[in-house]
């Protein structure tokens, strides 16, 4: 049997329950992975409150989470590259809280192996999503990135992905996570009235572009202000008021290749992978509860 994480109406964090269900056999082409850890995201909160029933209707009973990392103990018809036994980071859309996944052999990559497993769980989604931003910003050598929430988990990737390829980066953040920031190489800036006159201070010569993911007005606004070009200015966070400014909104664009450049980051150590906490999934409300707050620094990850 297998442990998995499920909800059977929107509602608050107690409609989570934890129950025991069959493993899926994998089919042609698929694999199937022991789950050791699942990232949570703020998506998924919204997504168990009914927050994305608009456009990502529930289907109860609802399964969760967008990335894991655990052992492929089955492998289907047609496989190659991947083998029982081997341990792989990848994404399984709104199926990730649970022991068992199967999923289709591309969407997993090799888990380095100097990677702890809570890492592992929460690389995928987060990373992807940050990585897709940035090229769809078109962030280089020798720009200015603002990023918004520098210090969740979105924008923990997104800072050192943009320094991995030679920007300066300037991070919005809570005065606490302001040493956090300085240590990933980014010039941290409080938020508050007054935000884009200190990105400025901060850093005099232009800002060449910025990624939101605080999804606040005041983010938006600052970064409508201080980024001339509105084609390098986006948002990964649902606030109605980016498209009264310009603001782009980014989604994630996932890939065993782009997920593959995100684990070759991780060992060559231009890549820190930040775990506030590593919760066991039978306290997966806890773990809905903290993201809600908005002041997580780095990933919570669920443990099986």
């Amino acid at each position: 049997m297998s442990r998995t994480v499920v909800f059977s109406a929107y509602g608050g964090p107690e409609v989570l329950e934890v129950v025991e269900t069959e493993p899926d056999e994998p089919g042609p082409g698929a694999i199937r992975v022991r789950v050791r850890a699942a990232g949570v995201q703020p998506f998924d909160a919204l997504f168990r409150g009914g927050g994305a029933h608009a456009y990502v209707p529930a289907t109860f009973p609802q399964r969760l989470g967008n990335e894991f990392a655990g052992v492929v103990d089955a492998v289907g018809e047609g496989v190659t590259g991947v083998a029982a036994g081997d341990e792989v980071v990848g994404w399984a859309m709104l199926a990730s809280y649970a022991e068992h996944v199967v999923v289709p052999a591309g969407q997993v990559v090799a888990k380095p192996a100097s990677m702890p497993w809570p890492e592992a769980g929460v690389l995928s989604a987060s990373g992807q999503t940050a990585d897709t931003a940035l090229e769809k910003l078109r962030v280089g050598a020798g720009d200015t990135l603002l990023v918004h929430a520098a210090a969740g988990g979105v924008g923990t990737f997104a800072v050192q992905i943009a320094r991995a390829v030679g920007a300066t980066v300037v991070g919005t953040a809570s005065e606490r996570n302001h040493a956090y920031l300085r240590d990933l190489g980014a010039i941290p800036v409080a938020y508050g009235d007054g935000l884009a006159e200190r990105v400025r201070a901060a850093v005099p010569h232009r800002v060449d572009a910025a990624l939101d993911a605080a999804g606040t007005v005041e983010a938006l606004e600052a970064s409508a202000a201080l980024v001339a070009d509105r084609t390098r200015t986006g948002t990964i966070a649902y606030q109605p008021a980016a498209e009264r400014l310009g603001v782009r909104r980014l989604g994630t664009e996932r890939s065993a290749d782009r997920l593959a450049r995100l684990t070759a980051l991780y060992e060559k150590g231009d890549l820190k992978v930040r775990i506030q906490e590593a919760i066991p999934v039978e306290e997966v409300a806890r773990a809905h509860r903290l993201i809600e707050t908005g002041h997580t620094t780095g990933k919570l990850v669920l443990i099986f």
